[in-house]
């Protein structure tokens, strides 16, 4: 017999109510209006975008990566085991309670990737994070959005703020010459992948795993060129 879920912890968002359950040792899931947004247990597509997008700048001089949305951390983990120890890696979330929970109860799933020492946390829209660098920051190796809402027909295709035309535009900006920009999605979107091509982008559409439900992971490309190269 399953073991019954039980609340771990509950915080009143801007997006609604945020409820982290626990079953078992290692059963987690993270939930918002009591929609399930992650489960521990099925992960293979988050683990996919950080390999699959930080593997492409492994080999960078310190790679510099920005990902938005921590979650429970699969994809932050994913991403350090995929990059070497002179990288810097800056996390954007908007709910502190989330890193609070991958540094206690969800911290032994990626083994403290949170605390590594080439990470660090922004309480922040990562929107603006991406604006910041794209209008003279430092520019960004790759870029990943891990988030629960991923492209859709349902978007506005001009001015959603992370994968609308105009949003990508800025994300092209935000990277460096030949830099990547992985997404998360719950679908194939044929008009997402049309805005990214018409932004510069090449694509690339991966739905990782066999059978069941899969998810879809975008690892687009910016083309090499003489831009501004991130700042060391």
């Amino acid at each position: 017999m399953a073991q019954p879920w039980q609340m771990i912890d509950r915080v009143k968002t801007a997006d609604g109510v945020l409820e982290l359950r626990k079953r078992g040792e290692r059963d987690f899931l993270i939930l918002i209006n009591n929609r399930v947004l992650m489960n521990s247990s099925a992960n293979r597509s988050e683990i996919v975008l950080g390999e699959r997008a930080c593997r492409k700048v492994a080999t960078r001089h310190r790679p510099r990566v920005l990902i938005g949305g921590l979650g429970m951390g699969l994809t932050l983990k994913a991403a350090l085991d995929s990059l070497p120890s002179t990288a810097q890696v800056v996390v954007s979330e908007l709910n502190p309670e989330v890193v609070t929970w991958c540094r206690g109860p969800l911290a032994e799933l990626t083994k403290r990737a949170v605390d590594d020492p080439r990470v660090t946390v922004v309480i922040d829209d990562v929107t603006a994070v991406i604006a910041r660098a794209a209008h003279g920051g430092a520019l960004f190796d790759a870029i990943l959005l891990d988030l629960y809402e991923g492209p859709g027909a349902s978007i506005n295709s001009l001015h959603d703020p992370f994968y609308g035309s105009q949003a990508l535009k800025t994300t092209a900006a935000a990277l460096s010459s030949g830099g990547i920009f992985a997404v998360w999605g719950e679908n194939s979107d044929a008009s997402f992948e049309k805005r990214l091509a018409a932004a510069g982008f090449i694509v690339h559409r991966e739905r990782p795993g066999r059978g069941g439900l899969r998810h879809v992971v975008y690892v687009a490309q910016k083309p090499a060129s003489r831009d501004r190269q991130p700042s060391q």
